[in-house]
Order: structure tokens, then C-alpha cells, then sequence
């Protein structure tokens, strides 16, 4: 989770890797292989970000409905620029955490064209100061005005962390919360703070993002940002390689009407990472699709539309 919110400002550690990707297939598109029945491709190759939980939850509910429908998935997991290496380079097929316009900007711009945008399936994608429901605070003005709410403390993340840095640089000096302590640990560890903090009814400020299973599994509400520090909202999108539409017709068909809300996706994290604790991943997919029954009819009867 280091750098999940750092924007890929230089490429220059994958960038020999892509180039020879790129060289080696020519067009960037992967050899024919077996057909399904369906008439798509029927092996198919998702590229997962390592420590983006909503990938990997993306990504393990498309291979349990993949899996269903007689494909043969494998799943590669690496860090982003990684993973598109290996779409720009036609090694890998897909990708379901694209975030725009502004956290991938930079990938989608060098390699964008080695690629084919298939649907955007999230729309609230942010980043978060959360405080618990029942919080007075309702601002991060308020925030600054009544900081001993939360013990004058904010619960960060990782130092290296994207979201750390514009804490640092933009939230806190705007709006004057210079003299909170803003501490700097990792994930696990606010998250067990948060955890603590709920489990007591006690106040506490953490930073956060969306999509996050915490929304499911605790009552939060993210603090208003007036100034605009922490960013707009972005969107979280799914990417193949070259020429994925002509070998996966119906699975493309199928992407483009692919939707989460948040409470499917915060309930699908929540099994997945905080229930099962990311022990199998695979069969906390499982289980939410029959928790959903629906979910999959209702997606192919979109698609024909």
C-alpha cells in the first residue's frame, strides 16, 4: 500500500520491461488461442495490483463468473506499471483498476494506445478523511476548529503513501490542522486503530479511501473537504490489450454494463479482506455470488440490451 496513491510521475523503472514487451509482441496483441463454446477466447489472463483491494476483489469476482462460463483464467499480480507492461505488450488480457482521470493518467497516456478502455465500473473512487457516524465533526473545518473531538490526533497511513504526501502538503496546511498530530504508520495499524477506536464509541479521525471495506464494516462518514485538498472523485476502469474485444466479444459485451455500487463492492471487501481475512479470496467471491443470485442474470440481460 506504499505508494497505492502516488501518481506514476516517471515510468523509468518499467520502462526498459516495456519497451521490451513491446518489441517482442508486435502490435501487442496475444496469439489465437482455444475457443469457448461462447466463441471468445478461452483463456484469459487478469492482471492484479498488488495491495489494491478493490482489484483484487474485482478480479477474483471475474474469475469465479469466468470460471462458471467455461474459461480458463490465471491471475498475475504485480505493481501497476507491471501489469501494464503486460497489457501494452499483449501478455496479460485485462485489467479491472484503471483509476481516472487523474491516479493512471500517466499510464494511460504513454501506453493508451497499446490498450482498449472496456467500461468504467465504480464512480466514487476517493480519497478520505473518515471520522465514526456518530462524530459531532461533520467538516475538516470542523476539524480545525474542534480538534480535541478526536483527541487532536489524525491516523494516517504509510509515510511513503500518495495519500500521506497530500495530507502533508494540501489538507493540513489549508486548513490549519498544523498543530494535530498527524501520525504516520501503515494501513494494518490505523486500521486497527479504527477498529479499537469503533469498538470502544470512542471519537477518532482516520485517513481513508473509497472504495474501502471499513464502510461496511464500521459506520463512518467521510468529513466534508470545502477547499477541494484531497481531490475530485475519480473513476475506476477496466482495460485490456490490443484487440481484446475482437477475442473476448461477449466477455467485452459483459464489461461494458459491469457496475458495483457501493454497497456491493464495500460488502464484496469486507467478506474477502476483513471476514475472511484474504485467506481465499476465491472462495469469498464465490459465496458473494450466491449471496447475489441475481447478479450475473442481471448483467448478461444488460448486455443484450
Amino acid at each position: 500500500m506504499t505508494a497505492r496513491f502516488a501518481r506514476p510521475l516517471t515510468l523509468v523503472a518499467t520502462g526498459v520491461a516495456i519497451a521490451l514487451a513491446l518489441g517482442a509482441c508486435a502490435g501487442g496483441a496475444a496469439a489465437a488461442g482455444p475457443k469457448n463454446p461462447n466463441g471468445d477466447q478461452q483463456d484469459v489472463k487478469i492482471g492484479v495490483h498488488t495491495g489494491w483491494d478493490e482489484g483484487i476483489a474485482a478480479s477474483y469476482l471475474w474469475q469465479a463468473i469466468l470460471k462458471d462460463e467455461g474459461y480458463k483464467v490465471t491471475m498475475e499480480t504485480a505493481d501497476p506499471g507491471v501489469v501494464y507492461t503486460g497489457l501494452a505488450g499483449g501478455d496479460t488480457d485485462v485489467n479491472f483498476d484503471m483509476w481516472l482521470p487523474m491516479t493512471h493518467a500517466d499510464y494511460l497516456k504513454k501506453y493508451g494506445k497499446h490498450m482498449e478502455q472496456l467500461g468504467a465500473w465504480y464512480s466514487d473512487a476517493r480519497l478520505t478523511v473518515a471520522v465514526n457516524a456518530d462524530s459531532p465533526l461533520k467538516s475538516l473545518d470542523d476539524l480545525a476548529k474542534h480538534p480535541g473531538v478526536v483527541d487532536n490526533r489524525i491516523v494516517g497511513i504509510e509515510p511513503g503513501a500518495g495519500l500521506t504526501r497530500i495530507m502533508k502538503d494540501d489538507v493540513i496546511p489549508n486548513y490549519g490542522l498544523d498543530k494535530m498530530d498527524f501520525i504516520e504508520s501503515s494501513t494494518p495499524a490505523m486500521l486497527a486503530e479504527l477498529k479499537g477506536a469503533m469498538s470502544k464509541h470512542k471519537n477518532i479521525a482516520v485517513t481513508l479511501w473509497r472504495p474501502h471495506w471499513a464502510y461496511e464494516a464500521y459506520k463512518l462518514r467521510d468529513l466534508l473537504d470545502p477547499k477541494g485538498s484531497l481531490g475530485k472523485a475519480e473513476h475506476i476502469e477496466t482495460v485490456g490489450r490490443t484487440d481484446f474485444g475482437k477475442d473476448y466479444p461477449l466477455f467485452a459485451s459483459w464489461l461494458k454494463k459491469f457496475k458495483l455500487t457501493n454497497a456491493q463492492l464495500f460488502s464484496l471487501e469486507n467478506l474477502m479482506f476483513n471476514e475472511n481475512g484474504g485467506k481465499d479470496n476465491e472462495a469469498s467471491a464465490k459465496k458473494w455470488l450466491a449471496d447475489n443470485p441475481t447478479f450475473v442474470t442481471d448483467l448478461k440481460a444488460a448486455a443484450k440490451k
